[in-house]
């Protein structure tokens, strides 16, 4: 991941126009952004730049429009929102190419900060059409790609642009390649993973490059009973995938043969409903009941996970470890986490974690701050996670 350009590389940007592609695709609620998370990412290259005289020209997409012009998906409330966040008046463009566009940045001064409309009204964007990007590259002088949440995707705003003029990361791009390099690509060993989530599915791709990269990996969630099933545990009602078993076996195998431990839960916690504050127990793995769901850890796998933490030196979550939205479901996730961020707050720990859900739990753990990188990409971060090749980091690679 490494070879990629910064800001650094592109020279004096006095009075030049630099295109700046972020994730503002955000949360709106009656008008208003309800939360500003990705807005606040975006300010330190947003200010670098507007400091160093350039003009800033932001795109961004917003939700699914499918091509189509669609009010209710237009950018001009995040334009006022940044506003706040920035500090300083951010203009708005009420199209990302043709003559709106063209006149905004015309009369644009150097330090002014512009927000093009949501690229997606274009059909051509999701295409990775050259023509709209030819068009948005008519009013760049220089790009800066800051989305690492969209850099999986090989649109117009994120993929051919950067081939057409010069071409570099941002602030918030640059900070998360460097850790998720650090973590994945150059680790300090022993390094562990926790894979969680309801589906071993979902993340087939992501356990078979982890068992050639970690040394240990935590599997929970719904995913710990398919592979409990694998070992031939019965699971009771609890949800699993027994199609999959014989793909969780072979999984088992390989690690094996590659030196990498799986660590599958030694207890759980059961219960008869999913539902809050229901009645639940505490079983050994192999002890649960025809009519009983798992949707925890219990204290003993919580335990061995600490301990087995405790030796290594990277740490790489995504997914939490049992049904951690609806109490008591949260103790095992929450424990565990919070284990992990007092490790990493000695000094012993490089924490790296990331994905919707493992986000929210850090949240409610109260440690999301003393992780040392949490990544906000949903997407993006699964693909790396699975060593895929992300077309947004690689058009900066290439350029």
């Amino acid at each position: 991941m490494a070879g990629f350009n910064t800001i650094d590389d592109l020279g004096d940007l006095s009075g030049k126009r630099v295109m700046v592609r972020v994730d503002f695709n955000v949360p709106v609620r009656d008008g208003e952004v309800s939360d500003a998370t990705r807005l606040e990412r975006a300010v330190p290259t947003v200010r670098e730049l507007s400091e160093k005289g350039a003009k800033v020209i932001l795109l961004s997409h917003f939700g699914r429009p499918k091509g189509q012009r669609d009010e209710t998906m237009s950018l001009r409330p995040v334009a006022e929102a940044f506003s706040e966040v920035l500090g300083r008046q951010v203009g708005f463009a009420a199209d990302s190419v043709g003559e709106p566009a063209n006149d905004a940045v015309a009369a644009m001064q150097p330090g002014d900060v512009l927000l093009l409309e949501n690229t997606r009204f274009h059909a051509a964007e999701e295409a990775n059409d050259e023509v709209y990007a030819k068009a948005l590259a008519m009013n760049a002088d220089a790009y800066v790609n800051d989305a690492f949440s969209a850099a999986h995707r090989a649109h117009a705003s994120t993929e051919f642009l950067a081939q057409l003029v010069p071409a570099a990361a941002g602030r918030a791009m640059q900070r998360e390649l460097d850790y998720l390099n650090a973590a994945l690509a150059a680790p300090e060993r022993p390094v562990m993973a926790i894979v969680g989530g309801a589906k071993v599915s979902t993340k087939l791709d992501v356990l078979t490059n982890l068992l050639g990269k970690a040394d240990k990996i935590i599997v929970g969630g719904g995913m710990a009973n398919t592979f409990l099933l694998a070992m031939g545990e019965d699971v009771g009602k609890s949800l699993a995938e027994p199609d999959l078993v014989p793909t969780a076996k072979e999984i088992l195998s390989r690690a094996g043969a590659q030196g990498c431990e799986i660590i599958l839960p030694r207890d759980v916690v059961v219960a008869a409903k999913f539902e809050a504050n229901a009645d639940t127990a505490v079983r050994a793995a192999d002890a649960v009941k025809p009519g009983e769901m798992i949707l925890d850890l219990g204290p003993d796998s919580v335990d061995a996970y600490a301990e087995a933490l405790e030796g290594c030196k990277t740490l790489i979550w995504n997914g939490p470890l049992g049904a951690f939205e609806t109490p008591p479901f949260h103790t095992a996730t929450v424990e565990l986490a919070r284990y992990a961020a007092k490790l990493t707050k000695e000094g012993q720990l490089t924490s790296v974690a990331g994905g919707g859900d493992t986000v929210a739990a850090l949240n409610m753990a109260g440690v999301a701050d003393d992780f040392t990188y949490i990544s906000t990409a949903g997407g993006a971060f699964l693909e790396w996670m699975e060593g895929k090749t992300l077309p947004g980091v690689a058009a900066l690679s290439r350029n």
